[in-house]
């Protein structure tokens, strides 16, 4: 099979997969809610929408938005064009599904930001007048009345894995005695297909830079 072929099915699959998660839990979940995995409570589903960047980071209000999508566009371009050249030059497979793995999830997270907002009726908003983001309360309908223009959509997350939840001993300095919890962030899958392709990049094929 040829490499192209096997990259192109990789993206599509992740994004499938990415979307299928986002929109079943948009649609039967409440928003702010969830639930514990295999009885575990460190592993979590737990749904909330973030305006910004991976793993629930923000990238300052409305200006912020704009700039962060125009930005996804961009480099998902400059990814698909450097993964041409990749697999032109020959490169290895594992690398070329490294470039793939960032590429699907960079498309994951674009498509809930362009398309999100029109094809639901609830999600997480700018609200001006305040100048922050507000959240909604209950479950969205994938009913097409839509609650934000094109590209002002919100990204789905809802994988929790809080391992540790304990707090800081007194005797640390200025941290004693506050909360401590370690994995805080809450992701999807578009954000996990970037963290392995990235991890997988620094850790194996990291010459790559060098050329």
């Amino acid at each position: 099979m040829k490499k192209s072929v096997i990259l192109t099915l990789i993206i599509v699959g992740v994004l499938i997969i990415d979307q299928i998660v986002k929109i079943y839990i948009k649609t039967n979940v409440a928003y702010g809610t969830g639930f514990n995995l295999l009885g575990l409570p460190w592993a979590r589903i737990h749904f909330m929408e973030n305006e910004g960047m991976a793993f629930g980071i923000s990238f300052g209000g409305l200006t912020g938005k704009v700039v962060l999508s125009v930005f996804r566009v961009f480099m998902v371009g400059f990814l698909i064009y450097l993964l041409r050249n990749l697999i032109k030059s020959g490169e290895k497979l594992g690398l070329l599904i490294s470039f793939s793995l960032i590429i699907a999830g960079a498309i994951g997270n674009i498509l809930d930001s362009a398309f999100y907002g029109l094809l639901f009726d609830k999600g997480l908003v700018f609200n001006a007048e305040v100048g922050r983001w507000v959240s909604y309360h209950g479950v969205a309908k994938l009913n097409f009345e839509g609650y934000a223009p094109f590209m002002m959509g919100t990204v789905v997350d809802m994988f929790y894995f809080p391992i540790i939840n304990t707090q800081w001993p007194d005797w640390v300095p200025h941290f004693g005695g506050r909360p401590f919890q370690f994995f805080k962030p809450i992701f999807n899958v578009a954000d996990s297909a970037i963290s392995i392709g990235v991890i997988l990049i620094l850790l194996f094929y990291r010459k790559i830079f060098k050329g």
